[in-house]
């Protein structure tokens, strides 16, 4: 019987802990699951529309996050799904309710976006953000990043 030393047997237990760490478990596709959140490791930023939180996240793991967001209210509810980035603008200004959408990052159908905004109460769809987090999130998405929204 082969007997490995004491050492050996640390670093294969901290191995696979590292491992089920960075890679955590599995959604229902299979695909895994970013510990602590909902998204899998393909996302660069991720949504839960339950916890009203978001993440920013580079390969498998957490960059920026939980933060607290709000999202759309009822008949005006923030759409679900896995989305790309579809554009930025650092000023822009609602087209349908003239207000101000500081760092929008654009990335669903119907004007869909991450911007700054008061989290006390829910939008119109979009995901509003608390001023010290709306830069990082611009600043970090680019056009055609992973935007999952659970």
């Amino acid at each position: 019987m082969r007997h490995y030393s004491t050492y050996a047997a640390i670093a294969l237990t901290a191995i696979s802990l590292a491992t089920f760490t960075a890679v955590g478990a599995a959604d229902e596709t299979g695909a895994a699951v970013v510990p602590g959140t909902p998204c899998t490791a393909t996302a660069e930023a991720c949504v839960d529309l339950g916890r009203q939180q978001a993440w920013l996240l580079t390969g498998g793991r957490v960059v920026r996050g939980p933060v607290p967001i709000s999202s759309g209210g009822p008949g005006r509810e923030t759409p679900t799904g896995t989305f790309g980035v579809e554009w930025k603008h650092i000023d822009h200004v609602s087209g349908e309710f003239g207000t101000p959408m500081p760092y929008s990052v654009f990335f669903a159908p119907g004007g869909i976006a991450f911007h700054e905004g008061p989290i006390d109460h829910p939008s119109a769809g979009c995901i509003r953000l608390p001023a010290a987090d709306a830069p990082p999130f611009f600043d970090t998405l680019q056009v055609g990043d992973e935007v999952q929204v659970r």
